[in-house]
């Protein structure tokens, strides 16, 4: 059966502010010494699994241009531009709907555009497990990851029995706190909640005609469209109607036949500047630097530069990030706080720094 994967690539970003703005969110953001950005990255670590010519990408409309730019061989009616933002049931239904069109039954992948994999080749073999239940009846299948820590900012998966390849998920629990993620860190039956999903299309299409039916008859509503001078026309009256849901609780928490394959091939979601460090090599102070930058005894601290010369005298534990408008200043301990700036801007309707 015919792989495909649809690649999410809608989201702001905002945590990695100031680089990653409404026109560039961060997905379309090297973060890596390699130049290449996240969402190069997925695309192009798929290749031994799943043919350019069968990866979609869902966007929003306004990083249509964007994705052309960074994936050329990605085929352009294959960029499916969301008329706005509704979480990813949505998105998801637009792509199996569209792929339904054109391909009539295949494999679906859903991948996050930005996240980043350590071991390319373990993940490849674990999508191929996922493929191999996917294919079977109408499963719906999950990548959970291995958790090494007790992780507070992850939803995660409770898995049971073993099943073929992976685990029968016996349900999905929301972000817990500290006490109750060393319990599920020590039972070894929880994973982290990836967001990486496979199945087939005839199987997503089903369970939503069953658990969302109002976003099922608009899917095939626009995957009727799709090719036609009507589509435009259609998705934008239909997509705008969506309710905003996330699949997790419109499917994944409610359907029957669910299992998880754990992953353990360097996963990182690369959540916030905190990451930069984990992704990328530190000097013997730990501290990660990237442009013009003098350092002299500061430890655990993220520079990344600019245009200009900065100078970093005995501060430990910072992100500096600077850019041609904006310098951010930040504590690692308040990394999530990003967002509070942004917020403040747009109350003071500085929409040109967000």
């Amino acid at each position: 059966m015919k792989i495909t994967a649809v690649i999410m690539a809608g989201g702001r970003g905002e945590r990695f502010w100031p680089k990653s703005r409404n026109n560039r969110p961060k997905q379309f953001l090297s973060l890596t010494s390699d130049g290449e950005t996240m969402i190069q990255k997925t695309v192009k670590r798929l290749s031994p699994l799943v043919d350019a010519q069968d990866v979609f990408i869902v966007t929003n409309a306004a990083y249509t241009d964007l994705v052309c730019d960074q994936l050329p061989d990605v085929p352009k009616e294959n960029i499916l531009a969301e008329p706005c933002a509704r979480n990813t049931a949505p998105c998801i239904a637009f792509a199996a709907a569209v792929i339904n069109r054109k391909y009539d039954d295949a494999v679906m992948l859903v991948l996050p555009s930005d996240h980043l994999i350590g071991y390319e080749d373990i993940y490849i073999s674990t999508l191929k497990k996922a493929v191999s239940i996917a294919e079977e009846d109408k499963n719906l299948v999950t990548i959970g990851i291995t958790p090494t820590y007790p992780e507070t900012g992850y939803g995660y998966i409770n898995f049971g029995k073993e099943a073929g390849a992976g685990y029968e998920v016996e349900r999905f629990v929301e972000k817990p706190d500290l006490p109750t993620a060393k319990q599920y860190l020590a039972s070894g039956k929880y994973l982290w909640n990836s967001g990486m999903f496979v199945w087939k299309i005839s199987s997503i299409m089903d369970n939503l005609r069953m658990l969302m039916p109002d976003i099922y008859e608009g899917a095939v509503r626009i995957g009727e469209a799709f090719g036609t001078s009507e589509f435009t026309e259609v998705l934008v009256k239909e997509f705008s109607a969506f309710r905003s849901e996330s699949v997790d609780f419109g499917i994944m928490e409610k359907a029957d036949n669910i299992y998880t394959i754990p992953g353990s091939f360097g996963w990182d979601d690369v959540g916030s500047w905190l990451a930069v460090e984990r992704i990328n090599e530190t000097d013997d102070a730990k501290n990660y630097i990237d442009g013009d930058v003098i350092a002299i005894d500061s430890e655990r601290t993220t520079v990344c530069g600019g245009k200009r010369l900065i100078a970093a005298i005995g501060v430990e534990d910072v992100i500096i990030v600077d850019t041609d408008d904006v310098l951010l200043v930040c504590s690692k301990n308040n990394t999530q706080d990003v967002k509070k700036v942004i917020a403040q801007l747009k109350e003071q309707g500085r929409t040109d720094l967000v």
